[in-house]
């Protein structure tokens, strides 16, 4: 359970502190005040990372020269502060020299309106998707990933001098091989885990009779080695690597058609929003309890019966954090604590309770 957060340099904010129910806590206010931001910062200090953007760099306050993210997750002390030049990991008071330790405290489901990208754009958003949900199951996921990248990096960097370095472009290949295939036996199985329940929460949200359906597609033929040496002549020309993991996708079909060209606009929502519940479920089957919820103003673009069957499939007894414009809903969704968020002036964003326990 998340107890608070303390925020510096952040977003639009220069210093900010709120407490949690260990129920609901609902964040309500206009556009543009930063509710959004207050969620990714709780999900960079669990997780070090931004469900917004690749690079923690865009998150800094304009003009300062790093961020701290502080709060209580059951009775751990989480502490992150970055800068372009530095991170710092602390758990309860005492540095972290790697990450392992603090990334068990925590595990977290962000939804967002913008998840409707899992469906209709690119593959790397379906990649980032399942790498930020690998990074929280699998205990060596986030280091093979990591390692993957950077050999990737290393051998496009040599596959693009002139002349040709073939000889250091081989160096990076067999890492490349080994922690490919790892990541693609890891995604492979995370997608089947994830299939049962995704299809499960979509049939239950939805309320209709229809097929809803999700594939691993490995960016690589099964021997990635052989796909690599049927494709060097290839990427000797375009001087970038051309297969492997960083191509792999998550197709999603309805009643076996591609998702992003024949579900209307309510059934791809629908879908992205199964795929987050199953996310939520994955993690709570095989840790035992419920991951932090997340939901950021998904509700503006739901109808009351999606509404209420969203909550119904979400892990029972998890703490859920909910930012909305409007409290128009909140007479089916009682809050454990309410929050009304406000621009006032010279004193920036402020916090009126408005229900408290």
């Amino acid at each position: 359970m998340l107890r608070n957060l303390s925020i510096r340099d952040f977003r639009c904010f220069t210093r900010f502190d709120l407490d949690f129910d260990p129920g609901i806590t609902c964040i309500v206010g206009g556009n543009a005040l930063g509710k959004t931001s207050l969620l990714e910062a709780v999900v960079i200090l669990t997780r070090l990372q931004s469900p917004r953007t690749n690079s923690l760099a865009p998150v800094i306050r304009t003009g300062a020269k790093g961020l701290v993210v502080d709060g209580m997750v059951d009775n751990r002390h989480m502490q992150f502060d970055y800068s372009p030049k530095r991170r710092k990991l602390a758990l309860d008071s005492v540095e972290q020299k790697d990450a392992h330790e603090y990334l068990q405290v925590a595990r977290a489901v962000f939804f967002a309106n913008t998840d409707i990208d899992l469906v209709r754009g690119t593959g790397e958003e379906r990649r980032r998707f399942l790498d930020f949900l690998g990074s929280q199951f699998f205990r060596d996921y986030r280091n093979i990933l990591r390692s993957y990248d950077k050999a990737l990096r290393s051998r496009n960097a040599y596959l693009k001098m002139t002349p040709a370095r073939p000889r250091e472009v081989a160096a990076y290949t067999k890492p490349l091989i080994d922690l490919g295939q790892q990541l693609t036996e890891l995604r492979g199985s995370l997608v089947r885990r994830l299939e049962p329940k995704a299809i499960a929460a979509f049939n239950l949200i939805g309320e209709r009779d229809e097929q809803f359906g999700l594939e691993y597609h490995c960016g690589s033929s099964a021997d990635f080695q052989a796909a690599l040496a049927a494709s060097a002549e290839e990427e000797a020309r375009l001087r970038t690597t051309l297969v492997g993991p960083h191509r792999d996708d998550l197709l999603l079909q309805l009643s076996g058609q591609p998702a992003a060209i024949y579900a209307s606009e309510g059934q791809q929502r629908t879908m992205a929003i199964a795929l987050k519940v199953s996310h939520a479920r994955l993690l709570e089957s095989e840790f035992g309890r419920s991951p932090l919820l997340l939901l950021d103003d998904v509700f503006g673009e739901l109808d009351i019966g999606r509404r209420n069957r969203l909550f119904a499939t979400l892990p029972a007894g998890g703490q859920r954090i909910i930012t909305t414009t409007s409290l128009a809903w909140l007479h089916d969704v009682p809050a454990g604590r309410l929050y009304g968020i406000k621009d006032d002036g010279a004193r920036g964003r402020v916090l009126d309770v408005i229900s408290p326990r």
